[in-house]
């Protein structure tokens, strides 16, 4: 038996001794409480820590200190991809992260942070807080005890710095890239080496040529880390990461202990953290690009050859999940909604910037 199935099983032989444990619950969330939140991002990485940290401060503001959450960034308690165990299990409270780290433990998390030629931060919105996003990102942490909310968002990621130009699909064959998720997946289809490395690991991996190329977020996150230190070629539109959500989950168990009021709290301290993080990396891109490109960065754009094998990839990708019941379902909820959004931001927002910059110049 699968881990899967068997915590499934878990979830549904467990619920008599959940609802036992219901009347207590009141009695255990009175006083003031500190909650563990573990991260998988080193303290101080741009944006992505800055998001974390956003949620501790609103749940110990909005609380009045009822709930004091004390944050441990990668490596000050577990390390960057034991965060999810270390909740499942007890050891820690809460997580934040990108929950395509976990496709071990489900495929299916992989659609709450991105997919390769999946939503962008908007169309993502849209399916999580009308679509039907946010329930089935419950039905997923169930069978894993967990209570999790999108609670950040980095916007469209750039493709990535190589140390040679990508002329075609080829070139990836061989490549040691550092690509997390389904994204990671896709591209190992073209022959790439693909690593999944914790953000705080990427630049020593880069600068020793133990990989030979690396996507992280974008322009300003990816200045913060240095990477124009090692190499000048920049492709700054990506497939695997257009609209990357990050999560924030808490043990579920410690969840039902809470007030009605507390769990309110931290849903709208997640979901508050989510918007705030997207508009923090947009407002801070272009500059940052600028500032690149006047050290000498090269910006560059894939290929239609590489966006073609792109998509080929990223579909064989989910055809080879479909396999798993509720990977479809989600897939089947997740790339209708997509569709829709986008036919309409397509003549709304995208006919209107571009006739705004035409006539501005």
């Amino acid at each position: 038996m699968d881990r899967r199935s068997f915590l499934t099983k878990a979830a549904v032989g467990g619920s008599a001794a959940a609802a036992a444990s219901t009347l207590a619950a009141p009695l255990y969330a009175q006083g003031n409480r500190t909650l563990t939140l573990v991260t998988t991002w080193s303290r101080g990485l741009a944006g992505v820590h800055d998001a974390a940290q956003r949620c501790a401060d609103s749940i110990t503001a909005m609380t009045d200190g009822q709930l004091t959450v004390d944050l441990k960034a990668a490596g000050e308690l577990v390390g960057a991809f034991e965060v999810f165990d270390a909740v499942t299990s007890g050891q820690a409270d809460m997580y934040h992260g990108a929950d395509y780290y976990f496709v071990g433990q489900h495929p299916g998390y992989a659609f709450f942070t991105s997919v390769p030629m999946g939503m962008t931060a908007q169309e993502l919105a849209n399916w999580y807080y009308h679509g039907g996003g946010m329930e089935l990102h419950d039905e997923l942490g169930q069978i894993f005890g967990l209570k999790s909310y999108l609670g950040g968002n980095t916007g469209a990621q750039a493709g990535g710095w190589f140390h040679k130009e990508i002329a075609g699909p080829e070139d990836f064959n061989g490549l040691k890239f550092r690509m997390p998720g389904l994204g990671g997946k896709a591209l190992g289809k073209l022959g790439a080496s693909v690593q999944n490395l914790p953000g705080g690991e990427v630049y020593q991996a880069l600068s020793s040529g133990a990989i030979d190329g690396t996507e992280w977020i974008g322009p300003w996150a990816d200045e913060k880390a240095g990477f124009q230190e090692i190499t000048k070629i920049y492709y700054t539109a990506g497939f695997h990461e257009p609209g990357a959500g990050l999560s924030l989950a808490m043990n579920r168990e410690v969840f039902d202990s809470l007030t009605p009021a507390q769990q309110k709290i931290y849903e709208i301290a997640a979901g508050e953290a989510h918007q705030w993080n997207l508009a923090q990396f947009l407002a801070n891109n272009s500059a940052a690009l600028a500032r690149l490109q006047a050290a000498g960065v090269k910006t560059l754009e894939f290929p239609d050859t590489v966006w073609d094998a792109f998509a080929k990839a990223a579909q064989e990708v989910h055809d080879e999940n479909m396999g798993d019941e509720l990977y479809k379902k989600i897939y089947d909820s997740y790339i209708p909604s997509m569709k829709s959004s986008s036919a309409w931001i397509k003549l709304s927002d995208g006919a209107y910037t571009a006739q705004r910059d035409r006539t501005l110049g």
